[in-house]
């Protein structure tokens, strides 16, 4: 069963860019670097290989930020290789003051193998060990962050972790079948089966999906919030689609908000499980609380169908404002001093983001994600093989 599983996952859930968006070119003194039409070098970054579980060598890339207290472990969309992600994961690492490890997956990139689900969930655990054995990060300073198809992975990681920071889901699924048919059970051919797998994990979650996203609609991520133990309140991004949320002034402003919150407690929750001391403006999301579900049986119980779209509410928060606008008083706290001795082609965020364009340009520049990235080809159904 796992290998027609993972066969099924191989076509239709699965485009590594072809050809790799990227080289990894080793210096004369065993330095890796990344090699791409246009990427700008950059001071703090480390490129390396893993050795995974399966037998696989994955592609990671470190970016180190002097002022961290945390690590941000990010498992990127489908059809997106690091070449891709570079100046992306860059501008993240210097925003949002931390350490950031990207990686590409068994079969993307430069990394060998073949992508199946199995693979991904031995490629992240490589990255979690790197981090732990050579850069010696704690459990509890990991943030794990995944995007799309990335959610996978990520959540399978986090449910067998106990101390975790906390965990971003940015555009998940509730599985790969929900995503093209209105199941309301899982079956047993059926992967990334994060409908099953959220209940367990026992750290803060945020949850970020576009109303407007035509890939993955976003009452997964409704669904995936509702089934949280620890919520962060939520960010729907009024217009947003599958690949253009980091476009939305809103999506770095709330991310950092997030990471702040947890960065000064493990434990900044009311009764009811939610983080409020850091909810400053619930006009943003929609409460789903109601009925939460308590279930945790991972196959036999009925699952909502997908198909549960609402009218999204009017954001007052849109292209308008600039990234340098938020946290003003962040330029106070410590490490004021970072973004100054940090690349030399990359300003402070309260001068260089006082408009969205530059973020935004590099952005449109990648290709993050393919629109088509969970339709099935014309020989695989539902069946499969």
């Amino acid at each position: 069963m796992g290998v027609v599983t993972s066969s099924m996952a191989a076509k239709f859930a699965f485009f590594p860019p072809k050809p790799p968006s990227y080289k990894v070119v080793e210096d004369g003194d065993g330095k890796m670097r990344m090699s791409s039409g246009g990427m700008t070098e950059r001071p703090n970054v480390d490129v390396l290989k893993i050795k995974t579980k399966r037998g696989t060598e994955i592609v990671g890339i470190y970016f180190k930020n002097p002022a961290a207290n945390m690590t941000v472990l990010y498992s990127h969309g489908n059809a997106a290789d690091l070449g891709q992600m570079y100046d992306l994961f860059a501008q993240l690492s210097i925003h949002l003051r931390v350490n950031l490890f990207g990686y590409d997956y068994s079969g993307y990139g430069q990394s060998t193998g073949k992508p199946s689900e199995q693979n991904t969930y031995a490629d992240i655990r490589a990255a979690y060990r790197f981090l732990q054995e050579t850069h010696g990060t704690k459990e509890e300073d990991i943030i794990l962050y995944g995007q799309s198809v990335g959610s996978g992975p990520t959540l399978d990681l986090a449910s067998q972790l106990s101390g975790l920071r906390a965990v971003v889901l940015h555009s998940p699924i509730l599985s790969g079948l929900r995503v093209m048919y209105p199941v309301k059970r899982t079956f047993w051919f059926d992967i990334y089966k994060n409908i099953d797998k959220i209940p367990f994990v026992k750290c803060p979650i945020l949850v970020i999906h576009g109303t407007a996203d035509d890939v993955v609609d976003h009452s997964h991520g409704k669904q995936l919030w509702d089934l949280c133990k620890e919520k962060y309140e939520p960010l729907w991004v009024n217009g947003g689609k599958h690949c253009d949320l980091e476009l939305f002034p809103e999506y770095v402003r709330h991310l950092k908000k997030f990471i702040i919150a947890v960065e000064k407690s493990l434990h900044l929750r009311s009764v009811s499980g939610t983080y409020s001391d850091y909810v400053e403006n619930p006009r943003h999301s929609r409460d789903f609380r109601e009925k939460p579900r308590h279930s945790t049986d991972h196959r036999e119980m009925s699952r909502p169908s997908t198909d549960m779209r609402e009218n999204p509410r009017i954001s007052t928060d849109r292209r308008d404002k600039s990234w340098g606008s938020f946290d003003k008083r962040e330029k106070l706290k410590k490490n004021a001093d970072y973004n100054e001795k940090a690349n030399n082609d990359t300003e402070q965020p309260e001068k260089a983001r006082k408009s969205i364009d530059r973020f935004g340009d590099m952005v449109r520049s990648a290709v993050l994600c393919n629109t088509d990235c969970f339709k099935p080809t014309r020989t695989v159904g539902i069946q499969g093989r």
